[in-house]
């Protein structure tokens, strides 16, 4: 449906925990264990999918933690629907709200349906009594995202409402700090306790806090940057009217990847080396404007280096964004040149900050 699922590689992690907790009952529980548990994280993202949609929010990517997913968001409006206003609450209790409820439901039919079914035994989570483990791990879910650590659902919270008043970056930074301090906290007192799922809980719960975090900090970096900081301003075009073959011989002079295609100062198409040497290899020579692309995006100078990055990344295929100015190519951004350009202009505004102290 448009949204990029990424699964983290932690749930074969996961899934190894639960075969060495199985030891005494057979593999096939440890198995059975698993999919308990990726169960319970897919009853709570389908609920969080399902109240975006129901708030209209655009999802780029989610990645999926044994502790729920996170979300990216295909634009700032959805980005900043999901963190103020009746969204943010929305977004945060509907997780929560959804596993505590699953996990009544299953509790009041398995109470209902009489059996030896031992609801409120300890270990609640073993893969000797999964029926139980459904319960438990759905409500353990729902509670878990009820604590004020970051990235779960009310550090979400605590974290915009700090964010409001200091700031994304310094919010940021308090919030994995506190989630990262009660993650420690969990694990020390699953040692003491014997209880490997406290210790499961706060390592995925900090490592949740350090990829968030991480995703946080470069989105407030790259929405500072504006294109005309970045962008390549000695570029080569191409004309629709110039040959297969004078364009590659061009291509063999220049560095670039990919090329605008202009007619006088109007943009009309992007065609890659690549695009011309298959073309020339299959069909001969032939002209420019056969084997260029018509359907492109385009910047403007003091657009946010952040806007430019999304747009890269949700046109399929696209690895070039001319900049325009009063229907004119200024300069272009691309993938190749992208983090050469970012590396730089670090150096060159630390340079700056040095020489004005």
């Amino acid at each position: 449906m448009g949204v990029e699922l990424r699964v983290h590689t932690f749930f074969l992690l996961l899934a190894v925990v639960c075969l060495g907790l199985s030891t005494s009952e057979g593999w096939l529980r440890g198995i059975g264990l698993f999919f308990v548990l990726v169960a319970s994280v897919v009853v709570r993202e389908i609920a969080r999918l399902l109240v975006a949609a129901w708030l209209g929010l655009r999802l780029r990517a989610i990645l999926v933690l044994p502790i729920g997913g996170l979300f990216a968001y295909a634009n700032p409006e959805s980005q900043e629907n999901a963190n103020s206003g009746v969204g943010q609450f929305a977004i945060a209790f509907a997780g929560p709200i959804a596993s505590c409820a699953t996990a009544a439901a299953l509790g009041i039919t398995l109470l209902g349906a009489g059996g030896d079914v031992r609801l409120f035994d300890q270990p609640w989570i073993t893969p000797a009594y999964l029926l139980r483990s459904m319960v438990w791990m759905q409500a353990g879910l729902g509670l878990l995202h009820l604590l004020p650590a970051y990235p779960l659902d009310a550090g979400r919270l605590l974290r915009g409402n700090f964010a409001r008043e200091h700031g994304i970056a310094p919010a940021g930074r308090a919030a994995t700090g506190l989630g990262q301090l009660l993650a420690l906290a969990a694990m020390l007192g699953g040692m003491l306790l014997h209880s490997p799922w406290l210790i499961i809980a706060g390592f995925f719960v900090m490592i949740g806090a350090q990829i968030e975090d991480q995703g946080v900090f470069f989105q407030s970096v790259v929405d500072t940057v504006r294109m005309r900081e970045v962008m390549l301003t000695d570029f080569a075009t191409l004309s629709p009217s110039d040959t297969l073959a004078d364009a590659l011989g061009r291509c063999v002079h220049s560095l670039q990847e990919d090329f605008p295609v202009v007619r006088g100062p109007e943009l009309v198409g992007i065609v890659s080396r690549q695009r011309i040497v298959d073309a020339l290899r299959n069909d001969g020579n032939g002209y420019v404007q056969s084997v260029m692309s018509r359907a492109f995006q385009v910047a403007r100078p003091e657009d946010t280096l952040g806007a430019t990055i999304r747009r890269l990344t949700a046109g399929r295929g696209l690895s070039l964004i001319p900049v325009t100015e009063s229907g004119r190519v200024v300069g272009i951004v691309s993938v190749q040149n992208l983090m050469s350009s970012m590396t730089l202009l670090a150096e060159q505004r630390r340079i700056e900050r040095e020489e004005g102290e």
